[in-house]
């Protein structure tokens, strides 16, 4: 009788223990990705930005001293 309620309530909890895992997995990949995304993106408007500041800095001709 205490085998068959031991393996009756592992059989019954493992399909919601892997179920939530894979959740987990699923939901941990997703935010990676959109935290590296989000990383790359600010790296490349930095990059941007820079290459503006440097285009205006070479169009802008620089005010006369006195």
């Amino acid at each position: 009788m205490p085998q068959e309620f031991w393996s009756n309530a592992i059989y019954s909890v493992t399909p919601t223990i892997l179920v939530g895992l894979v959740f987990w997995f699923i939901l941990r990949a997703i935010l990676r990705a959109d935290s590296t995304e989000r990383k790359a993106r600010a790296q490349i408007e930095a990059e941007e930005r820079a290459k503006v500041a440097v285009t205006a800095e070479q169009t802008i001709p620089a005010k006369p001293t006195s």
